[in-house]
């Protein structure tokens, strides 16, 4: 499969699964109170990814069509950082700084701490 087209293919199938876990949470979450959902595909999307590197390195050399497909194409569709930055400015602006400080280090801290989980297990 060419590379272009499995990006196409894994980036839109990882936006449309972002979509549907954001329109379960919405039902959740309301103007001001903590991204739920923004937090969990971006965990999601890290342990995925975190499981595939490893995966591809040691089991799957040369198969770059499922790397393109899945860890660049998937995982980028399903991630956000652009709606985690616009969360966390929202949480500041609206005199949630407790909240914004949170978000960013629970997401940065536990998708490093995911990528040391599947190293460790590889």
């Amino acid at each position: 499969m060419n590379p272009w087209l499995a990006v196409f293919l894994g980036g839109g199938a990882g936006s449309v699964l972002r979509f549907a876990i954001s329109q379960l949470f919405q039902r959740v979450e309301m103007k001001g109170h903590f991204p739920w959902s923004t937090l969990t595909t971006n965990l999601l999307a890290t342990a995925f990814l975190a499981w595939l590197v490893l995966r591809f390195e040691v089991h799957l050399p040369g198969k770059e069509q499922w790397r393109a497909l899945l860890a660049i194409g998937f995982c980028g569709g399903f991630s956000t950082l652009s709606t985690f930055s616009y969360e966390n400015y929202v949480l500041f602006r609206d005199g949630m700084p407790g909240f914004a400080v949170l978000n960013i280090l629970v997401s940065v801290g536990a998708g490093i701490a995911l990528f040391h989980l599947f190293a460790r297990s590889a």
